[in-house]
């Protein structure tokens, strides 16, 4: 039965993983709004995604709701709240039984999502080939969306970061001017789509030696030992904000910088989503790991990939960096 646009009031949409995946589904968002546009698009997002997706237009309010296990009560709750802002669509981009089962029984007329995971408790779903890699992330987001006849002309990542942010952030970590700044972020999600870090450290000492730039570190937390390790030493125009940069600060502090360079990464969609080109460095295969499934989404990105991420040398990312 065809969906009326018009009377479509608030439509609940579902990303609660990481933030890179989350960034890639803005143009399947983007679509929502525009063939909903008097809807209200409430997002069920990771918590610690909160700030980034509080700078998408197409996202009205936010509910946090983490990745994981979640006691009876929590979930009970979150039935709760769901049911109160009487969604008249559910969009559920990454497959999850619980929440399959909590729009239904928040009896949401239009529940999209994939035939996995309790997928016979959705009213519109579509198998979950994403494993083959056949195309990109952002593609098959708007595939699923099509479902309900959700469409876009505009397939671009793009997020808002205020001025004021990025001069804040800058002014902070001691970053004022940096327009000549390239950011490097070696670590990955997975070990098995991570560059060698001691390669990461070799090509940093190259830029250093042979172009007039900053450098700056970047990554989590839980990289901030490794990267005490390897990085340290290499002199003033070197800068380590791993584990010390927040992600909507990591966004301000991307969008000045000239470039990112980076294995599949969060932080490399984070790039993409303020307009600032990647060097990608992947490996091509695993279909379901493929750079056509995962690569930088845009213009102007360039992509290094071989089956072995062992066999990319560190001069051939530097030549690549001396062409772009």
């Amino acid at each position: 039965m065809p969906i009326n646009t018009i009377e479509v009031k608030t439509i609940l949409v579902v990303r609660n993983d990481r933030f890179g995946e989350f960034l890639l589904n803005i143009p399947a968002l983007r679509a929502l709004k525009e063939t909903f546009p008097k809807a209200k698009i409430s997002a069920l997002v990771n918590p610690a995604v909160k700030e980034l997706a509080g700078c998408l237009e197409s996202i009205d309010e936010i509910v946090e709701w983490s990745q994981g296990r979640h006691s009876f009560f929590q979930k009970l709750k979150l039935l709760s709240q769901i049911k109160s802002k009487k969604p008249d669509i559910a969009v559920i981009f990454n497959p999850a039984q619980e929440l399959n089962i909590i729009t239904y029984l928040a009896g949401i007329p239009v529940r999209v999502g994939y035939d996995r995971k309790w997928g016979f408790l959705l009213t519109h779903k579509m198998k979950d080939l994403k494993y083959l890699g056949l195309k990109h992330e952002v593609d098959y987001n708007l595939e699923l969306v099509s479902l309900i006849q959700a469409t876009t002309t505009d397939k671009t990542l793009s997020i808002k970061i205020d001025d004021g942010i990025i001069k804040k952030t800058l002014e902070e970590y001691g970053l004022e001017g940096c327009d000549n700044c390239v950011a490097l972020h070696p670590w990955a999600s997975d070990p098995i789509k991570r560059w060698p870090a001691r390669n990461f450290r070799r090509l940093a000492k190259m830029i250093l030696k042979e172009k007039a730039i900053k450098l700056i570190l970047v990554g989590g937390g839980e990289n901030s030992a490794e990267s005490r390790a390897l990085f340290s030493g290499l002199g003033e125009n070197f800068t380590d904000l791993t584990g010390k940069i927040p992600l909507l600060k990591l966004a301000a502090l991307l969008k000045r910088c000239k470039l990112l360079i980076s294995g599949d990464s969060g932080p490399m969609h984070l790039a993409c989503a303020v307009g600032t080109p990647v060097v990608a460095i992947f490996r091509n295969d695993i279909p379901g790991k493929h750079p056509r499934r995962w690569g930088p989404w845009g213009n102007g990105n360039i992509i290094i990939a071989k089956p072995n991420l062992q066999d990319i040398t560190v001069d051939e990312v530097f030549n690549e960096l001396v062409m772009s």
